[in-house]
């Protein structure tokens, strides 16, 4: 599971600019069943997504294609860590400890 944070390198009004297209982008990764929250940091200096993957490279590879970072508006700050408790209604990401 990956922790992606990211932080605004632009003015808020430039990062509105292409807010629309950053949802359709979450609203994607949602559908793919990769992202299971999200939401904006407060103060509003950027945000932060759960998601799941396969890989830090698959999730990398992710964060580039969002349209915040196309668009210059933000730097992702991606951080990977193994989710072994949850809530029960996280129970299908449950992961183990590696031997």
């Amino acid at each position: 599971m990956f922790v992606m944070e990211l932080t605004y390198t632009a003015p808020v009004d430039r990062v509105d600019a292409l807010l629309a297209d950053h949802v359709a982008w979450l609203d994607a990764q949602y559908a793919a069943g990769v992202f299971i929250a999200s939401g904006r940091k407060n103060p509003r200096d950027g945000g932060v997504i759960i998601a799941v993957g396969e890989s830090r490279a698959e999730i990398e590879q992710l964060a580039a294609s969002d349209p915040f970072t196309v668009g210059g508006v933000c730097e992702y700050r991606i951080t990977e860590f193994l989710a072994t408790k949850t809530a029960a209604e996280l129970a299908p990401y449950r992961q183990e400890l590696p031997a």
